[in-house]
């Protein structure tokens, strides 16, 4: 039954967390900062009270070892939320970000000297072939996402979406760098999910002190949109600050959800579970806020999800598992 609850709440907090943030980048695509902050500050909070223990329980892992990781982390954030200030729509955003097993195979091999199964490969293939193909869609009808759009050309617009897109991959690397450095710091120190999550969440907070400006403009931005009335409270909330609430409020519950996934189920049934996520919160994205969804754009969403499970061997491992059912 844990197991049960856990798979509905990754669901419903995961797949929330792409629909606040796409609700709050429509609005202020520039205001990745102030989102990220947000979301860094919730969950360090929550950490510090149920992980850190109001800071009586010192960490397992060196300091100096998290300042590395957090680095990482924090770089790797910041490129994904503000990505969104360069004209990049909500699911390329998503099918990119489905890329990273690309980055963590080409990083594994670089540093680690890995060898990988041809099946592998493939699933890279298809993988990078599917990004390709629904970037250059993508690339084809470039809209941009500021607010005073009529002063920039065509050239300008793609201008920018290029450097999203460069953002965007650069995050992606970074990404892959980093889950290479925990695997080491895991064979060294043992596993604690729950205390790196509060820390790479903690110690990055003393850095957006160099991103206030930005971070103020948008929280006063934030402040002046329409109000919403909070029922029985009957007390008008701006809606920018109930997207942002419900925004990290997902990200809490998403996370921690995952977190007792990973606790109560095989690794199969996480990665089955995380992929059927991301594509409920991509097919969410495209009929619900009615994003631009060709064809050929579906043809690059199949690439990419097909190469995914066959990477993790999902449909291999189900048919182990019914044959082996069956059998009993």
């Amino acid at each position: 039954m844990k197991a049960v609850i856990a798979i509905i709440m990754v669901f419903v907090g995961c797949c929330s967390v792409n629909v606040f943030l796409e609700l709050l980048v429509k609005e202020e695509p520039s205001s990745g900062h102030l989102i990220t902050f947000a979301q860094f500050f919730t969950i360090a909070f929550e950490g510090f009270i149920f992980t850190a223990r109001c800071g009586t329980r010192k960490p397992r892992i060196g300091i100096k070892d998290y300042i590395i990781l957090v680095s990482m982390f924090f770089f790797a954030n910041l490129c994904n939320n503000y990505a969104f200030n360069f004209n990049i729509p909500m699911p390329l955003h998503m099918i990119f970000r489905a890329g990273s097993l690309i980055t963590n195979m080409i990083m594994g091999i670089l540093i680690l000297n890995r060898k990988y199964t041809f099946s592998k490969y493939v699933s890279v293939v298809l993988i990078t072939l599917g990004i390709i193909i629904c970037t250059i869609q993508s690339g084809k009808n470039v809209k941009s996402t500021a607010r005073n759009d009529e002063n920039e050309s065509q050239v300008q617009v793609f201008f920018w979406w290029i450097l999203g897109i460069f953002l965007l991959t650069l995050a992606l690397f970074v990404s892959a760098r980093l889950g290479i450095y925990q695997e080491v710091l895991y064979k060294r120190y043992g596993k604690y999910p729950r205390e790196a999550l509060f820390y790479t969440h903690l110690l990055p907070l003393p850095g957006f002190l160099m991103l206030y400006d930005s971070i103020y403009q948008h929280a006063v931005s934030y402040s002046q949109s329409a109000p919403i009335t909070i029922p029985l409270l009957y007390v008008g909330v701006p809606k920018m600050y109930l997207y942002l609430a419900g925004n990290v409020i997902s990200q809490c519950v998403c996370i921690n959800s995952v977190y007792v996934l990973t606790t109560e189920c095989t690794s199969l049934t996480v990665t089955l579970v995380v992929t059927l996520r991301k594509f409920a919160s991509l097919l969410f994205s495209i009929i619900y806020f009615q994003n631009e969804f060709t064809l050929v754009h579906w043809l690059g969403t199949c690439l990419v999800f097909a190469g995914t499970l066959l990477f993790t061997e999902v449909v291999h491992k189900l048919f182990a598992v019914t044959e082996k059912t069956k059998q009993s």
